[in-house]
């Protein structure tokens, strides 16, 4: 499938980079230390959201500013040896102008900083859970990004592993491609699906970009 665009946004976690070790036993970590049963843990969905969504959905709103700081250091502190880039990454990034590609996490700007240059990826943009007020699924942070970057909505890809992610990207009006590195393909709702970013390439044109992804 061929798309054409003016700019391409990636999520962080499980789209260019894999912590997903890291996460689990700092958040497992988190969990013990705040008291919070597996039960109550299990019922909250942990990928593609904010620390912060994620402390008020299990703590009393008094606690959740200390909590979410807790969780901040605890991911800083884990992240060398525990992130690698995910297949592909690398090379596409590497066809791509500055100018023309942002990272959009939910992480906060320390975290995200921390273990995008744990792998030597450098961002020209990035927007973080600091610089909203509404994490995905809300359409805020890619709206931003696609403000930073000086582009319409319409004409950027979005590169996402996780359902809300997709559900923010569709939100703004974007083409979205999934990659099921940390989901199935099935929980996944987008224009296009592919295992990883080595599934993907990038011709840059003067008249902008034209992403083929898949087979």
């Amino acid at each position: 499938m061929e798309i054409h665009a003016e700019a391409l946004l990636f999520d962080n976690d499980g789209t260019l980079v894999s912590s997903l070790e890291s996460v689990d036993r700092c958040w497992a970590k988190w969990a013990r230390e705040y008291g919070i049963t597996r039960e109550d843990f299990a019922r909250v969905e942990l990928h593609g959201r904010p620390a912060a969504e994620i402390a008020a959905d299990l703590l009393p709103a008094d606690v959740v500013p200390e909590a979410v700081a807790r969780i901040e250091t605890l991911e800083v502190e884990d992240v060398a040896g525990s992130v690698v880039a995910l297949p592909g990454t690398q090379a596409l990034l590497a066809q791509l102008p500055p100018e023309r590609w942002a990272v959009v996490t939910s992480a906060t700007r320390r975290l995200a900083e921390a273990r995008l240059e744990e792998v030597g990826i450098r961002p020209k943009t990035t927007v973080a859970a600091d610089d909203i007020t509404r994490g995905k699924p809300d359409p805020e942070p890619y709206l931003l990004a696609a403000r930073l970057l000086g582009v319409d909505p319409a004409r950027c890809v979005v590169f996402e592993d996780a359902p809300a992610g997709l559900a923010s990207a569709r939100a703004a009006g974007m083409r979205t491609v999934a990659l099921t590195t940390t989901h199935r393909p099935g929980e996944l709702d987008a224009d296009v699906v592919v295992s990883d970013l080595a599934d993907v390439s990038v011709q840059v044109t003067a008249y902008g970009l034209t992403v083929t992804a898949g087979g």
